[in-house]
């Protein structure tokens, strides 16, 4: 498969679906990845498994009342196995554990699905679409929340050999640091999360990129300092994978603007050239809408008849 992730024998439409601690987003695609149709939902509270797959299954059902679609993918917020059946963490929503959520969902509508990390799904769509297209070696990452993230090499998702690999969220960038619920301490997610931004100032998100947008110099220190943090974490991340795209998506992305030269300050500072040669570090291209479009797209190479795939 190459970087162009050229479909190939692929007829029909797919449903994508991104599970987000707030909200569910749907689309309906079709195999160009065109938009056909979208669905919000939110999220129960608590987002317990049980809860959430009746909350998909329903929203699936409003969004292709007829049942025309019988391909749909799910992007979760943590790792799958590798058979893309069970969703085997989310270490920030109770009760996920080893949950068989594509067993669950088939049962229900009687569709085929498929399961992937949410950022992988990302990833996926921004290769397919967005901002990586034409990419081979990418890191992405998620802030918001929590940090999520997805590594694609050669234009193919890099999952490990049990299919929980790639999680750059979680690696540890201070080793007494606050404590991160994934049981690490300091970890790039407890700095660089929405809880780690509030470590740095009690504004809200968007009221502090308004500040900063005007000017407002304790704004700006804030968001320097939130980008001298996401800049250690990528310099480890670029020495392992070397890649010629970093992508950053997830709300907290946008205050790229503010943050990101100081993140640029600390590759340049920590990396030696040879290690970052013509790397780029820019927004995802796709938004929120990244997540549902790489969902389906999963969907349709995984399931579909003679399509190929991109899972590594």
């Amino acid at each position: 498969m190459t970087a162009a992730m050229t479909v190939a024998g692929v007829a029909g439409e797919a449903i994508g679906v991104d599970l987000g601690g707030t909200a569910i987003k749907l689309g309906r695609f079709d195999h160009h990845g065109t938009l056909l149709e979208a669905l919000d939902v939110a999220t129960p509270r608590p987002a317990m498994p049980g809860a959430v797959t009746v909350t998909i299954a329903e929203a699936i059902d409003r969004l292709d009342p007829d049942r025309q679609v019988s391909l749909v993918g799910v992007g979760h917020p943590g790792p799958t196995d590798r058979a893309g059946r069970v969703a085997r963490i989310a270490i920030n929503l109770p009760g996920w554990r080893d949950v068989p959520l594509a067993d669950w969902l088939e049962a229900l509508l009687l569709r085929r699905v498929t399961c992937a990390n949410d950022a992988n799904c990302a990833a996926i769509g921004e290769l397919w679409h967005g901002a990586a297209r034409g990419a081979g070696d990418v890191v992405l990452l998620t802030l918001g929340t929590g940090v999520g993230g997805a590594v694609l090499l050669g234009g193919r998702l890099f999952t490990g050999h049990r299919g929980a690999a790639a999680e750059p969220g979680l690696i540890g960038i201070q080793p007494d640091g606050p404590p991160c619920n994934s049981g690490n301490r300091g970890s790039l997610e407890s700095y660089c999360s929405i809880a780690g931004l509030a470590r740095l100032s009690a504004l809200e998100p968007r009221e502090l990129c308004r500040r900063a947008d005007a000017g407002d110099a304790e704004a700006l220190a804030a968001w320097d300092s939130y980008g001298e943090r996401l800049g250690v974490g990528l310099s480890s991340l670029i020495y392992l994978f070397t890649p010629e795209l970093v992508l950053l998506g997830g709300g907290l992305s946008a205050a790229c603007p503010h943050f990101l030269p100081a993140a640029w300050r600390q590759v340049r500072e920590r990396v030696l050239a040879v290690s970052r040669e013509g790397l780029r570090i820019e927004r995802c291209a796709l938004g929120n809408g990244a997540g549902r479009l790489g969902a389906a797209r999963l969907a349709l190479d995984r399931l579909a008849e003679g399509a190929a795939g991109v899972l590594g």
